[in-house]
């Protein structure tokens, strides 16, 4: 019985901080904010999933450098790529920075067993948190969104998790 009233009271508060929410306009945290090789990205929090501390693969011969290999991750397989060595970058790693990256997997919603290697997790960003956008380019990857600038004139380039999960590019990790 006070488990229901728990849950009810809970429900209630909730519906009640989400009309709060419409009423008043509050920005909302549209990004997961990440760094990978000294590269800024913004992930749709809709498209991104759980977050992992580095363990470390088991590699897969035959793959392209940018494929880690796969892990064991809460009793489920993922592939692990490294968003910045895939994005074209060449980081070098330390086994102390990869102990303190993290590794991000695509909402399972997306139906696909994958798992990010990022270097640092920033935090949540809205839209309020920038201020310009530059559309990308007509010749930029599917996955590959507005460029965003903020206040201390970082550049954040969004990456769309869902048109990488489909792209052919990502799916496709043999050398």
């Amino acid at each position: 019985m006070a488990n229901r009233e728990a849950l009810r009271a809970l429900q209630t508060r909730l519906a009640n901080r989400l009309q709060a929410a419409k009423n008043e306009e509050i920005s909302v945290s549209s990004w997961l904010a990440v760094e990978s090789g000294g590269q800024f990205y913004l992930l749709p929090l809709g498209q991104a999933g759980e977050i992992f501390h580095w363990t470390v693969p088991q590699p897969v011969p035959y793959t392209r450098p940018w494929f880690l290999g796969v892990a064991n991750l809460r009793g489920n397989l993922f592939s692990m790529v490294d968003l910045a060595s895939f994005l074209g970058g060449q980081p070098l790693r330390s086994e102390q920075a990869l102990a303190a990256s993290s590794l991000l997997v695509f909402n399972a919603a997306l139906e696909v067993n994958a798992a990010l290697l990022v270097d640092r997790l920033l935090g949540l960003r809205g839209l309020d948190a920038f201020v310009s956008a530059e559309a990308p380019a007509d010749d930029a990857a599917p996955f590959l969104g507005s460029t965003y600038l903020d206040a201390q004139g970082t550049r954040w380039q969004e990456l769309n998790l869902q048109q990488l999960s489909q792209y052919p590019g990502f799916l496709s990790i043999s050398a």
